[in-house]
Parts: C-alpha cells; structure tokens; sequence
C-alpha cells in the first residue's frame, strides 16, 4: 500500500532507515481514523503513495471515502499531524486526490473483518 520512492530511485537515505520510517509511518497512519468507519485510514485503503526525499520530506497523497466525506477539509491535517510524529520526518505534504476514486476493494482484509464484510 505504500510506496517508497527512495527504493526506486537510488535514495542516500540508507534501506534500513528507509524501512524504519516507513513502517513508522504506516503505525502512524492507523492512529488516524475516519469518523464515520471504525477502521482506521490506512487499513481503509486511503493512502495512496508515500514518498521520502533524501531530505527526510515525506509526500502524501491520500483520498477518502467519497468526495463529500464531512472531514475532508480535517483529514488532510490529521494524516500530516500524524505523519510529523515520525522521528527524522522533517517534512509533510499531504495532497488529497480522487483519481483513482476509492472503493471497497481497497480494504484490507483486516477492515474487512472488522466491518463484518468477510
């Protein structure tokens, strides 16, 4: 679900430090959730892509379950708040996209348990 670019692209960020904060971050994410589902964000499926610069600035793009979902406009701001919690983060951008639009498939089978759709 997420996607380091610094495992692509050759980062000077070195792979265990790479891994650390990524699986930081996505512990980060599942503090997060919608207040409509009790599932968190992540397992949700809402995060889209995750990159890390050599700078330690984390990019974000995420979305949400509809376009009109009540907290679109505080959900951007929770996920970089969590986000920033992250030791060696030194930056967040979120970036809220609709393209792909979300849907069920996404979920992991973790949130699917929990909202009784297995």
């Amino acid at each position: 679900m997420v996607d380091v670019s610094g495992e692509e692209t050759g980062s000077k960020i070195p792979q265990d430090e790479l891994n650390r904060i990524t699986d930081d971050l996505i512990t980060a994410f599942k503090t997060v959730f919608d207040p409509e589902i009790p599932v968190d964000i992540y397992e949700l499926g809402l995060i889209y892509k995750v990159d890390i610069d050599d700078d330690y600035k984390v990019d974000i793009d995420m979305t949400l379950t509809a376009p009109g979902c009540p907290v679109a406009g505080d959900m951007p701001g929770w996920v970089e708040t969590a986000a920033r919690t992250v030791d060696g983060v030194q930056d967040v951008e979120v970036r809220l996209t609709f393209d792909p639009p979300w849907d069920p498939s996404r979920m992991s089978d973790e949130a699917r348990l929990a909202l009784n759709m297995l």
